[in-house]
């Protein structure tokens, strides 16, 4: 396992971090103030500034992207099935354009909450076979983009508003489904919050190898968790093993970043030098 002690060369920030202050031209500005070097940006974060904007912005900074969040949200009635569509063709040409190695897809609940104004559903194995064949035409526009898709399980907590997919033995199981090949082209975003509770993830991980890792995201899980969504814990403050889990994905030869996602109202509070000075100790201490 890489030793993250001595600097912080491995850290991307996901921007939904300090998204409360500031915008992503002023994230941009306080990473490269601080010497973090990658980050995934949010496509409302660039929607805000225009694209080429955040195009300039990203590439006058001189930063890496480790993803581009997000895609998917695939689930919708058949109204509003083709809006679903040309919106994640819209995030691949937003993802090409920025340069980002992929796109991570989250998934989609039921309809009516993936896609506000849809029917109203309950049927959870509707959604899940919908999300498949929404992923494999979503797969063809992004090769022919060369734009890898990851696709993220999210915890069992989201499955009715925001995935479906819920495990990664799920993920990988669309995966082999939809990319036999093994092409690269398909793959799964690992977030700690989502999966550190899961009995079968050590395996799952190692099924996944090398060409199905394409992202790795780190924050905490915190006792007691005060909001589902948006009390995400520092690393260090909560009760995942993030190393140990780190340490199982990079068996498998992932040599990416550790990129750090936080949703937290806590930390939404603090100024954002104080969060990206926080989240560089941490990275060298705790990821």
């Amino acid at each position: 396992m890489r030793d993250f002690s001595g600097d912080h060369r491995w850290l991307s920030l996901n921007t939904a971090t300090v998204r409360k202050q500031g915008n992503l031209a002023e994230i941009i500005e306080a990473c490269a103030r601080n010497g973090i070097r990658a980050i995934d940006p949010w496509r409302d974060q660039v929607a805000a500034i225009g694209l080429d904007r955040a195009v300039r912005a990203v590439r006058d900074a001189g930063l890496d992207l480790s993803g581009y969040c997000r895609g998917g949200m695939f689930t919708a009635d058949a109204a509003h099935r083709i809006e679903a569509r040309d919106d994640n063709r819209r995030a691949v040409d937003e993802a090409k354009a920025l340069g980002a190695p992929c796109i991570v897809l989250v998934v989609g609940g039921l309809p009516q909450y993936s896609r506000p104004g849809s029917a109203a559903s309950r049927d959870i194995v509707a959604a899940r076979a919908q999300v498949d064949d929404a992923i494999a035409e979503m797969l063809d526009y992004a090769r022919s983009a060369q734009m890898p898709l990851a696709i993220e399980p999210l915890h069992p907590a989201y499955a009715a508003d925001r995935a479906c997919v819920n495990t990664t033995q799920q993920a990988l199981d669309i995966c082999d489904r939809l990319d036999p090949q093994r092409s690269g082209a398909l793959g799964v975003a690992l977030d700690v919050y989502h999966i550190w509770w899961d009995p079968e993830l050590l395996p799952q991980i190692a099924r996944a190898g090398r060409d199905r890792l394409l992202a790795f995201h780190v924050c905490d899980w915190l006792v007691p968790t005060k909001d589902i969504l948006n009390d995400r814990g520092m690393m260090g403050d909560g009760v995942i093993d993030i190393k140990s889990v780190r340490s199982a994905v990079e068996a498998q030869g992932f040599a990416g970043y550790s990129e750090i996602e936080i949703f937290s109202n806590q930390w939404w509070e603090k100024p954002m030098d104080e969060v990206l000075q926080t989240c560089i100790g941490r990275h060298r201490s705790v990821v």
